[in-house]
């Protein structure tokens, strides 16, 4: 009687643990984790650093793309690591076309130096009542990247490039002596677009962005 009693015991005691075993990585793959920070307007400077940790079910819909559905998570993102370049992330729903595509552009020698891809900040939409953005970046879902930062810049008052155009970030945008940078016949532009991404340097309005690829452009 005794033994039987301690059996059952000791099976439930083992059944419980497999349940926790089981689910661990539920729990795990559910959390959500992100460094951000907000674009203050009148400062001109990133401010109010932070870190955040939730459950993805508790995601707001800012916090996620509307378009592809990637989160702002780093949970969400994949690190990509390609010859000759420092690894960078991107959401997993996109990472296979975008490594893919830009393995082959290596292999025949185009000229890519750094890209950027996943940060996470508020740099979009309205200003609260300090002064800062609101809205995430398409880099802070993972679904924008920056290629040769350094040789593209991002340019405002620029509806047309042209010697009114004021440089924001970024290195300039030198296409007729500069091999890296970036012209809408790029192999680099081109492949980007094929496999959904808008480029900056064909954003219609004030802002030029040669750099930049993204879902939308912005």
């Amino acid at each position: 009687m005794a033994i039987t009693f301690i059996r059952n015991v000791f099976v439930a005691h083992v059944s419980v643990i497999g349940l926790l075993l089981v689910f661990a990585p539920l729990a795990i793959a559910q959390q959500c984790t992100y460094s951000t920070w907000a674009w203050s307007v009148q400062q001109k400077k990133a401010v109010e650093y932070r870190t955040v940790n939730k459950d993805m079910r508790e995601l707001a819909p800012f916090e996620r793309d509307a378009v592809t559905g990637c989160s702002v998570c780093v949970q969400d993102q994949l690190e990509l690591r390609l010859p000759n370049l420092k690894p960078f992330k991107v959401c997993k729903r996109i990472a296979k076309d975008v490594e893919t595509n830009l393995r082959m552009l290596l292999e025949k020698g185009e000229p890519i130096k750094t890209i950027i891809g996943y940060r996470v900040g508020l740099t979009r939409g309205p200003v609260d009542r300090s002064g800062n953005r609101t809205l995430f970046s398409n880099h802070s879902f993972g679904i924008a990247v920056d290629i040769n930062p350094e040789h593209n810049g991002l340019y405002t008052n620029c509806f047309q490039f042209g010697p009114k155009c004021k440089k924001l970030r970024g290195g300039h945008w030198r296409p007729s002596i500069d091999p890296l940078s970036l012209v809408h016949n790029s192999k680099v532009v081109q492949m980007f677009k094929r496999i959904g991404f808008k480029w900056g340097g064909e954003i219609q309005g004030r802002q030029k962005d040669f750099m930049h690829f993204s879902i939308t452009g912005y």
